[in-house]
């Protein structure tokens, strides 16, 4: 039975290995502290956080996000710890919240790896607080507990880690805010939140194992990335949420389906399908063998329309593949601990160090870590095959702005008239997982810039040194993501502008400047680059009065409405001190407000303004021209290769999208 505490109330813990998790309204930042009998944290080196996520026996999240789950192993915290301390806060530096007293109270769960829930603790009562600390495991007596504390601070985690005795607080508080500025930077931005009806929930089964190494049984919701040989999950007691950074909310009422045999793959079909008759297979499919799970069909989401449909299920392939990667890397991590554990044990007694004795330990060690990495490796080929299906259905049934340029779709193309859900950037994918290619997509209309890498770039080729053909492919990058902007929009409702101070991308620009699709032609030099910034500049002065005057209908007669883009080329040439201002200013308050930056530069050029232009690199989401492995998902945080959404060489597909867009440009002015 689940303990619902309250401030200051215990419960004791029977497991030493358990998950804490978080879940709140907003993006929470997660660390946790060891410290000793007096409550005090001897280093840095004992704090878990986003910069510094693995102690010894402890594991956070890399980032702020609004779900956690914390891995705690008390028998592998140091002795001298006698308490582990849950600290939660809110970062700093963005527009999001600054005090909790604003926000959904945080609710905290201790649970076993078995999915059973220990004790809860929902923080209420807070109010100016910007740092907390929620729970505290603590060792009495030789026996662990957990209190409920809901100590808050208003002064942070500075303030919080000051009163615990810490004397680099201060340092350490600003190198979590850098970590996490660092991990919202280069993570994609996770979809809004989703209710039950909007939910994905998949089930999956593992392998049966022995006692020894335990096993997963079948479960709700995406692969949790946790160890398969961490211990049963009895009866699908699992949440769809990762133990480190997921988003997914809680499933609600949604009925789940029966679990299948275990050592089943995957079953695909939607829960809320369960009910009813299930959904034909396509025509090309043969049909489903009586007890194997549903086969793959493209839309197999909730949704209004199949573009919403199609937009979950995709991000619901990325979440599945970034989970059961977790998994399986977790696994192999466990495996291996356990083997340099035994080795240690084995080679600790003089006496085992030669001889047939040690031998024989040392092979049965390593024996056992190859049947743990086995079996993980067992279980990912099956859910990576099922995924594989998935993209293989999902891949040929995408819209155009979801489509690769290579895909026939776009022979058919003509000009919207309504605003898709998102667009395709690239694709991602994993080294685990290299046949599989998820679809990068991002809201629509953009929520933060984009800057396309002119830098060099190390590729899965080697180091492009050329600094000449890498500023030429990062501009035709740019190019074909602004004709993908231009496609997907109704006519009259996005409008593209250029800077080009030195005039060096007017090759890649050609096929925007030929077609007529451009608000004018690229702005050169310096006289240039002023016009256009005050422009645009203006025109976010504008509507942010008037919006926020509550007299959206009083701008100027003729004023462009519709979504404007600004694509800069070669900055900083031809920027001076004050051009710098407004594109920091269109970065920082455009988005809200219809003015969107897509920069084409290399960093390291504008290394001159120092940390000026950090908060600009960080509020655009980096794009590379080549394959890199540069963008992190937003549940786990694991490093995926990004590849861009290019043209095929020698296609005409973007002349001719381009060209419809500019023939309907035309009849409608």
């Amino acid at each position: 039975m689940t303990a619902e505490l309250v401030r200051g109330q215990n419960h004791p813990l029977s497991q030493a290995r358990l998950e804490i998790r978080i879940s709140a309204g907003t993006p929470i930042v997660a660390a946790a502290a060891l410290s000793d009998e007096n409550g005090r944290i001897h280093g840095v080196e004992w704090v878990a956080h986003p910069g510094a996520p693995t102690q010894p026996g402890l594991e956070v999240s890399r980032q702020a996000a609004a779900a956690h789950r914390l891995a705690v192993d008390l028998d592998a915290v140091p002795e001298a710890v006698h308490r582990v301390g849950v600290l939660l806060a809110l970062p700093t530096g963005g527009t999001g919240p600054v005090r909790f007293g604003a926000v959904a109270a945080p609710f905290t769960a201790v649970t076993g790896l078995d999915g059973g829930e220990i004790a809860n603790f929902t923080l209420t009562g807070l109010d100016t607080e910007s740092a907390v600390v929620a729970l505290e495991l603590y060792r009495r007596q030789g026996a662990w507990k957990v209190r409920a504390v809901g100590q808050g601070y208003a002064g942070g985690l500075a303030e919080l880690l000051t009163d615990q005795g810490l004397p680099q607080a201060r340092q350490l508080a600003a190198d979590i805010d850098e970590a996490v500025a660092r991990g919202l930077a280069r993570s994609v931005q996770a979809p809004p939140p989703r209710t039950a009806d909007g939910d994905r929930s998949r089930q999956t089964a593992a392998p049966a194992l022995g006692p020894d190494q335990g096993g997963t049984a079948p479960q709700p919701g995406p692969v949790p990335p946790r160890s398969p040989y961490d211990g049963p999950l009895p009866g699908g007691a699992g949440e769809p949420q990762h133990p480190y950074a997921g988003s997914a909310p809680d499933p609600g009422p949604v009925t789940q389906p029966s679990a299948p045999p275990a050592g089943g793959p995957v079953d695909y079909s939607h829960p809320r399908r369960q009910n009813a008759a299930p959904p034909p297979p396509p025509p090309t499919a043969p049909p489903t063998a009586p007890g194997q799970p549903a086969r793959p069909v493209a839309g197999d989401a909730t949704g209004w329309s199949m573009d919403e449909r199609l937009y979950n299920q995709v991000w619901g392939m990325f979440e599945d593949l970034a989970r059961t990667t977790a998994a399986y890397r977790s696994a192999v991590d466990f495996a291996e601990s356990r083997m340099d554990k035994e080795l240690e044990q084995v080679l600790s007694d003089p006496r085992n160090r030669i001889g047939g004795q040690g031998d024989a330990a040392r092979e049965a060690a390593r024996a056992r870590h190859a049947q743990l990495v086995d079996q993980a490796r067992e279980a990912l080929d099956r859910d990576l095959a099922q995924l594989k299906a998935e993209a293989d259905v999902v891949e040929p049934a995408l819209p155009a702005p979801y489509a690769r340029w290579d895909s026939p779709v776009w022979h058919a193309y003509r000009v919207p008239m309504e605003l898709p859900m998102a667009l395709r950037l690239g694709d991602l994918h994993l080294p685990e997982a290299d046949g599989i290619r998820i679809p990068m997509l991002v809201r629509l209309p953009l929520e933060r810039g984009l800057w396309i890498d002119s830098g060099r770039i190390s590729s899965a080729g080697g180091s492009l040194t050329d600094a000449h053909a890498v500023g030429r492919l990062a501009m035709e990058t740019a190019v074909a993501h602004a004709a993908r902007l231009l496609a997907v929009y109704p006519t009259g409702e996005f409008t593209v502008h250029v800077i080009d101070p030195a005039g060096s991308g007017a090759q890649a620009l050609a096929p925007l400047v030929q077609t007529g699709v451009l608000a004018g032609p690229p702005a050169l030099g310096a006289a240039g680059v002023a016009d256009v910034l005050g422009r645009l500049t203006q025109r976010v002065d504008l509507v942010q009065m008037a919006v926020r005057g509550g007299a959206a209908d009083a701008l100027p007669p003729g004023f462009d409405t519709a979504q404007q883009l600004l694509i800069v080329n070669d900055f900083p040439h031809g920027f001076d001190d004050r051009a710098v201002n407004q594109l920091r200013y269109l970065a920082d308050e455009g988005p809200a407000f219809g003015v969107h930056l897509m920069m084409v530069a290399d960093r390291e050029e504008s290394s001159a303004y120092g940390p000026l232009l950090d908060p600009l690199w960080r509020s655009l989401l980096r794009l590379t021209p080549v394959a890199d492995d540069h963008l992190a998902d937003p549940w786990v945080g694991h490093a995926w290769t990004y590849e861009p959404s290019l043209v095929p060489p020698g296609s005409q597909v973007l002349q001719q999208v381009l060209s419809q867009v500019a023939a309907a440009r035309a009849k409608h002015w």
